[in-house]
């Protein structure tokens, strides 16, 4: 019992009030570190919209962490065979990504002017030095080791972002499970450098063509006979991997919906000047947004 409730004397049968005396921090400072994470921000300038830029970019790195670690436990479900976990962490991190999406919002009515009244505070900064956000790049598929260099300097950072480089992207755990479900996945895409950025394979959409392609209809009555004679020349439906298609898709379209929102915001707070950090800014951004993550996952669709 709290010492509030000590001293106030609780009647008998009434709800026992909260415990407010603790021996230094609350236990729930001690598990957030609340009071770390609110004194993290220095501004540089004395525009107060720049608080509102390095909180919103400070969540955003938030999400990144939370997204690479279903990443990461998906890969290593997939790496165990166990598609209903690796699924689900997945799902999870497809709410997580809508979360960071709208942490755009904030930013996302920036005037050329308002932007600039704090602009020169970043210096050489820019979001393409997120090491965190490299790590979520790396993990679907978009590897450049030109990527470490920017982190020299941070050890930590560093090790981890070269540990990702040559480890296999989560679409690789992907297509290693389906080779050995027995799909035909080329050995040149299983074989292949991890550490190189993932280029689309013909064959590999065929497979996801044919599993797409013996999908059973919601509400089509159950096949009659073996599996094999229901799905006629393919495969017999895997609803399991099926499944697992539609979650990598899902990830997929708000991975591009991330990147086409940051163009927009971009675009509307500086034009097509060039970005912070030397980048190509809004050209840069375009270059991305055009870009398919998981890409036989979208060009099998046409054939089915």
């Amino acid at each position: 019992m709290s010492h509030q409730a000590q001293q106030g004397g609780a009647a008998p049968g009434a709800p026992e009030a909260p415990h407010l005396d603790f021996h230094g921090t609350t236990p729930y400072e001690d598990y957030v570190r609340a009071d770390v994470l609110t004194h993290l921000q220095q501004p540089l300038s004395d525009d107060p919209g720049e608080m509102v830029f390095l909180v919103t970019t400070q969540v955003m790195e938030l999400w990144f962490t939370v997204i690479v670690h279903e990443w990461e436990t998906a890969s290593a479900a997939l790496r165990g065979d166990d598609v209903p976990a690796a699924t689900a962490a997945l799902k999870r991190s497809v709410r997580e990504l809508d979360a960071l999406n709208a942490s755009w919002r904030p930013l996302s009515g920036l005037t050329p002017a308002q932007f600039n009244s704090y602009r020169d505070a970043l210096g050489e900064g820019s979001g393409f030095q997120s090491a965190m956000y490299r790590r979520m790049e790396f993990l679907l598929g978009e590897k450049s080791a030109s990527m470490l260099v920017p982190h020299r300097g941070a050890p930590r950072a560093h090790a981890e972002l070269d540990e990702a480089l040559h480890a296999p992207s989560l679409y690789d755990e992907v297509l290693r499970l389906l080779a050995r479900r027995g799909h035909p996945v080329p050995a040149a895409v299983l074989d292949r450098d991890p550490a190189a950025r993932y280029e689309p394979s013909p064959q590999v959409e065929d497979v996801w063509t044919s599993l797409y392609a013996a999908e059973q209809p919601t509400g089509s009555p159950e096949p009659t006979g073996s599996p094999e004679s229901a799905a006629g020349d393919g495969p017999p439906p895997d609803p399991e991997l099926l499944r697992l298609g539609e979650a990598l898709t899902d990830v997929a379209e708000l991975v591009w919906r991330w990147r086409n929102d940051h163009l927009s915001a971009t675009r509307r707070a500086m034009g097509a000047k060039q970005g912070t950090g030397g980048s190509a800014g809004v050209a840069w951004l375009e270059k991305r947004a055009a870009k398919n993550v998981f890409p036989e996952l979208w060009t099998a669709r046409s054939r089915v």
